[in-house]
């Protein structure tokens, strides 16, 4: 392939994705020396490398997009997405997962291992590493469409574990759910129930999260069938409904970002994972 083929669009958009992961992972460094008092800025910061992992999952859906519409989809961009959707999808939430454990471990009274964490998110991110390589030697260059994933993709493995740590951020800061000096509806309902006490289920998220990423890992590197996000829509209502269904969604999204975001991926997870268990189990009894 002849460097002078290579396309400018898709790809530059592709490396916006890459400086969204680059970004969040100096976020999260940067909130590292905030704690006591200055803890809320700790919270901001590490809410903000989540917000660019979620704005490089909207780089990493436009470049595809792009790449069709100009008609120039190459070997090389699809490496280059390969290495883009690593350090987005696979370090980054791996970082900032062990970064929030290790920080919020005093906090919550959690007695962990450096090395355990650590290892954690190493599972994660080098399981999103094999399973990117395997994926992008098993596909096709100009795949146009994939209706399903030998496996769980590494994006739906990122938004799992990012909005993990942006819920329990907002549950430990409240006021981050904030907009323009005014409560977002999840601030009002969760001043709502301010007298609830959180501390029993947030004293848990340190162990629960440092469990979750190698899961997470390996489904990624599962031959478990996850079906196409808009498969899942279509197969399941008419055309007309799905439209409903996807407005209605951004709706929501728009109301209550977090809570949406945490419940839409990890639904997503849990239920690809059920559901392929359930259809390997059945074709091997049967």
């Amino acid at each position: 392939m002849a460097l002078k083929n290579i396309a400018i669009l898709p790809n530059l958009v592709t490396l916006a994705n890459a400086f969204c992961g680059l970004l969040a992972l100096s976020k999260a460094i940067d909130a590292i020396p905030y704690i006591g008092e200055d803890a809320y800025i700790f919270y901001a910061k590490m809410e903000s490398a989540c917000l660019l992992v979620f704005l490089g999952m909207v780089f990493d859906a436009a470049d595809g997009w792009v790449a069709r519409l100009t008609r120039t989809s190459s070997e090389f961009g699809a490496m280059l997405d390969s290495f883009s959707d690593l350090l987005t999808f696979g370090v980054v939430p791996a970082m900032l997962a062990k970064v929030l454990i290790e920080h919020e471990s005093a906090v919550v009274g959690y007695e962990g291992n450096p090395r355990m964490h650590f290892l954690a998110a190493a599972v994660f991110a080098i399981f999103a590493l094999l399973r990117l390589c395997r994926f992008t030697l098993e596909t096709e260059v100009r795949d146009d469409e994939h209706k399903s994933f030998s496996g769980l993709p590494s994006p739906a493995a990122a938004g799992a574990i990012t909005s993990w740590i942006w819920m329990y951020l907002i549950m430990q800061a409240p006021a981050l759910e904030t907009a323009e000096s005014t409560k977002t509806p999840v601030g009002v309902l969760m001043s709502w129930i301010q007298g609830f006490d959180w501390s029993p289920f947030l004293s848990w998220a340190p162990l629960m999260l440092a469990i979750w990423l190698p899961v997470l890992g390996f489904l990624m590197i599962s031959r478990i069938r996850y079906s196409h996000g808009a498969n899942i829509l279509t197969q399941r209502s008419s055309p007309f409904s799905a439209l409903v269904i996807v407005v209605g969604v951004c709706f929501l999204l728009f109301l209550a970002p977090v809570p949406v975001l945490f419940v839409v991926f990890n639904g997503f997870v849990i239920y690809g994972a059920v559901r392929g268990l359930s259809e390997r189990s059945k074709s091997q009894t049967a």
